[in-house]
């Protein structure tokens, strides 16, 4: 069907107020391009200004946009946000908890592809596998705990401010970014599936807890995607994803956008405490 064949359809997120974490970038500035086109009025969050700031730029409907600074993993921080959106905008309808990190602090990735690159080659090889990844007694105290800092007390801190302000209209939607990750588990990140495996928890758990409220929460799990995130890949390593994915590439944030838009619009009022993974078929649960 011709684009030319929407004019005219209604936007889905018209006029609601949508906060997205993380959205300088990747698959959070992607969800912030589609909420606007939407019709939301999209706040967004970065730990860095200018990238928040470039992503507002780049709307093509910025109609009400604002940019905010503020590091999720800082409860103040999340605190201070949450008070500028309600004094300035009177609410909130839409939270997209996507802020995350790929590494810890004083993670060797190069140290680890090196060894899964080693691994594939002996694999291949049919001689058994004699290189060991070791990741997860080497990972230190604080790469570990800076890793659940962004993505899981971020989730929480974002998320309890959230309710404070969906919950006396007793609605709402919520969508944290978990990832393939958490279903499967990733070898070389022990730390990041840890993360994304608890914010699976709390999603099923907190989506029990406000249903009564007419407030939805649900997850998404991407698989591979073409980020910033993902770009440091190896050709080697990126290669054996695809092999691996019977979709045969790799996905685009737009796609991640498509799910999220889906979860946030009145087209998916009936699920709550789910996960859509949208991961070419990498993991089939």
């Amino acid at each position: 069907m011709q684009a030319s064949a929407y004019v005219g359809l209604p936007m889905k997120l018209g006029e609601r107020i949508a906060l997205v974490t993380g959205g300088g970038s990747g698959i959070g500035r992607a969800i912030c391009l589609l909420f606007a086109e939407e019709g939301a009025r999209v706040i967004v969050n970065d730990a860095r200004l200018e990238a928040a700031e470039a992503t507002v730029k780049s709307m093509k409907a910025s109609a009400g946009a604002r940019a905010i600074q503020a590091d999720v993993a800082d409860s103040a921080q999340v605190r201070a946000m949450f008070a500028t959106i309600e004094r300035e905008l009177g609410g909130l309808d839409i939270l997209v908890n996507n802020a995350g990190i790929a590494f810890g602090p004083g993670d060797d990735r190069g140290a680890v592809a090196g060894k899964a690159e080693a691994r594939m080659m002996e694999a291949l090889s049919g001689g058994g596998i004699q290189t060991h990844l070791d990741v997860t007694q080497n990972i230190s105290d604080e790469a570990w705990r800076r890793m659940l800092a962004v993505h899981l007390d971020g989730t929480f801190f974002c998320t309890r401010e959230a309710l404070r302000l969906m919950s006396p209209r007793n609605r709402g939607v919520i969508i944290n970014l978990s990832s393939v990750a958490a279903l499967a588990g990733l070898e070389a990140s022990p730390h990041y599936s840890a993360a994304k495996g608890g914010i699976l928890a709390f999603t099923r758990a907190v989506a029990k807890d406000v249903a009564s409220r007419g407030i939805r929460v649900n997850a998404i799990c991407p698989g591979y995607i073409d980020t910033p995130m993902t770009e440091p890949m190896s050709p080697m390593i990126k290669r054996a994803v695809i092999v691996g994915t019977p979709l045969g590439r790799t996905g685009d944030p737009r796609e991640v956008a498509a799910t999220a838009l889906f979860l946030a619009s009145d087209d998916s009022s009936f699920f709550t405490g789910q996960w859509l993974s949208p991961n070419g078929g990498l993991f089939i649960g």
